[in-house]
C-alpha cells in the first residue's frame, strides 16, 4: 500500500490541527489588523490603536513557549496522541470564547472599560499556550510513523493546514466584507469568524481520538521509561540543539505575519487600499505558498531538509531586500507579486522545518524539545517583528520594513548551518 494512503489518518490528523492554528491565528491577527484597534483601545492615533492590537497579537507568542514546556513535559512522557487532544481544545476553546467578549464601550458602561483588553489579553494567552503544544506533536506524530525516505514529505503534512486556515479564515473575512456594511461588520460581524473555528476544533478533535501512539515513542518507552522532568534532560544535554533550532524557525514566522497580519495593516490603512480588495490579493497569493510546501516537501526528501532550509535562508535574505518597496508600491499587481514571492519563499522554509527540528532531538525530549524551540522562534519572528515593522511605518519608514524580513532570513541561515543532526536509530531519516 502507498505509504500516503496507508498513514492517511494520521496525517489528517496532523493537518488539520496546523490549520485550526493558522486559522486561528490569522483570524486574531486579521480582527486586530481591521477593528481591534477602534474596539478594545479607543483611545490614541489611528497608529496607536493598531500598534496596541498587534501587541495583543504578540502576546500568543509570549504564551507559546510556556505551552510548549508543558504540553512537552507531557508528550515526552505520557505521548503524542494525548497531549494533541488536550492542545486543541485548549486553543479552540480560547478561539471561541473571543467571539463572546464585550468591548471597551460595552463595558465602559460600567465603569470598566479596562477589563475588556484585559480579557483579550488573556484570552490570547490562552490561544497561545493550546497553541504552543500543537505544532511539535503534530509533527512527530507524521514524522515518527514516516517510512525511511518520506519524512520530509510526511513532515510537511502539518504546514500544509497553513495555507487551508489561511484561505478558511481570509475567504470568511472577505466574504463578511462583501455582504456587510462597515457598521454591521464593526458591530457583530468580526466576531462570526471566531465562532466558526468551533467547527475545525470538531472535527480535529474527532479525528485525533482515533488514532494511535507513534512507533518511535512507543519504542522508546520499551528501552526505558521516560525522564521525570524531560525539560531538565533537555537543557542538560541540548542545549545547542534548541538554540539553534529556535534560530532556524525564526525566518518563517517572520515571513507570514508581515506578509499578512502586517500587510494587511498598513494596506487597508495608510496605503489607502479597499480591504476586501487586499483581502482578495492575499487569498491569491497563499496559493504560491501551497505550492512552494509541496515542492519544499519533496525536495527535502531528494536532497535533505537541511539543504531545503539554507536554500530558503537565502531567499528570505533577498526578498527583505524587495519587500518593502513592493508593498508600498502604487501598482496592486506590484503588491500581489511582492506578497505572493513572500509567501512562496515562506513554504521554502517552512515545509522542511517539519523534518529538520526532530532530528535535532533524540526521541525522549524531542516533544520538549522542537516545541520550545518552535514557539521561542515565534516570539522574535512572529510577534516582534510585525510590532517593529509597525513602528517603522509609523515613523514613515515603511520602505525600510523589508530589512527585518533579511535579517530573520539570516539568523534562521546561521541556526540551520550550525546545528548537528542526531543519526538516531528510530527517529526521522533526515539525511
Amino acid at each position: 500500500m502507498h505509504p500516503i494512503r496507508q498513514h492517511a489518518r494520521v496525517l489528517f490528523a496532523s493537518m488539520i490541527g496546523t490549520a485550526v492554528e493558522f486559522y486561528d491565528f490569522y483570524v486574531y491577527g486579521t480582527a486586530a489588523a481591521l477593528v481591534f484597534g477602534p474596539l478594545f483601545f479607543p483611545n490614541g492615533t489611528p497608529a496607536e490603536k493598531t500598534l496596541y492590537a498587534l501587541m495583543t497579537f504578540g502576546i500568543a507568542f509570549f504564551a507559546r513557549p510556556v505551552g510548549g514546556i508543558a504540553f512537552g513535559h507531557f508528550g515526552d512522557r505520557i505521548g503524542r496522541k494525548s497531549t494533541l487532544v488536550a492542545s486543541l481544545m485548549l486553543m479552540g476553546g480560547s478561539t471561541l470564547l473571543i467571539a463572546f467578549l464585550p468591548t471597551y464601550a460595552q463595558m465602559e458602561n460600567y465603569g470598566v472599560g479596562w477589563v475588556a483588553p484585559l480579557l483579550l489579553c488573556v484570552l490570547r494567552f490562552g490561544q497561545g499556550f493550546g497553541l504552543g503544544g500543537e505544532w511539535g506533536g503534530a509533527v512527530l506524530l507524521t514524522v515518527e510513523n514516516a517510512p525511511p525516505g518520506w519524512a520530509g514529505r510526511f513532515g510537511a503534512a502539518p504546514q500544509l493546514g497553513s495555507p487551508i486556515g489561511f484561505i478558511a479564515a481570509n475567504g470568511l473575512f472577505l466574504l463578511l466584507g462583501l455582504f456587510l456594511s462597515d457598521a454591521d461588520f464593526l458591530d457583530w460581524g468580526w466576531r462570526v469568524p471566531f465562532l466558526a473555528s468551533a467547527l475545525l476544533v470538531a472535527i480535529g478533535l474527532w479525528v485525533r481520538l482515533r488514532i494511535e501512539e507513534t512507533p518511535a515513542f512507543r519504542a522508546a518507552l520499551d528501552r526505558e521509561p521516560p525522564a521525570r522532568v524531560p525539560l531538565t534532560r533537555l537543557f542538560a544535554n541540548h542545549t545547542g540543539a534548541v538554540l539553534a533550532g529556535s534560530a532556524g524557525a525564526i525566518g518563517v514566522f517572520a515571513i507570514f505575519y508581515l506578509a499578512t497580519a502586517y500587510a494587511l495593516a498598513q494596506g487597508a490603512g495608510p496605503l489607502g487600499h479597499k480591504r476586501e480588495t487586499f483581502l482578495a490579493i492575499q487569498l491569491c497569493a497563499i496559493c504560491f505558498h501551497a505550492v512552494s510546501l509541496l515542492l519544499a516537501a519533496v525536495l527535502s526528501d531528494r536532497f535533505s531538509p537541511r539543504r531545503v532550509l539554507i536554500f530558503g535562508s537565502v531567499a528570505t535574505i533577498v526578498l527583505g531586500l524587495l519587500f518593502g518597496p513592493g508593498l508600498n508600491a502604487d501598482s496592486l499587481w506590484i503588491v500581489f507579486a511582492t506578497l505572493a514571492a513572500s509567501l512562496f519563499v515562506m513554504g521554502l522554509v517552512h515545509a522542511p522545518l517539519g523534518a529538520w527540528l526532530p532530528s535535532l532531538f533524540p526521541v525522549g525530549v524531542r516533544y520538549s524539545g522542537i516545541s520550545l524551540a518552535f514557539n521561542i522562534g515565534g516570539i522574535v519572528g512572529g510577534a516582534l517583528s510585525p510590532v517593529a515593522a509597525q513602528m517603522l511605518s509609523a515613523e514613515g519608514l515603511g520602505l525600510y520594513v523589508g530589512l527585518l524580513l533579511s535579517a530573520a532570513g539570516l539568523v534562521t541561515l546561521l541556526g540551520v548551518t550550525l546545528a548537528r543532526v542526531l543519526p538516531e536509530q528510530g527517529g526521522p531519516e533526515t539525511a
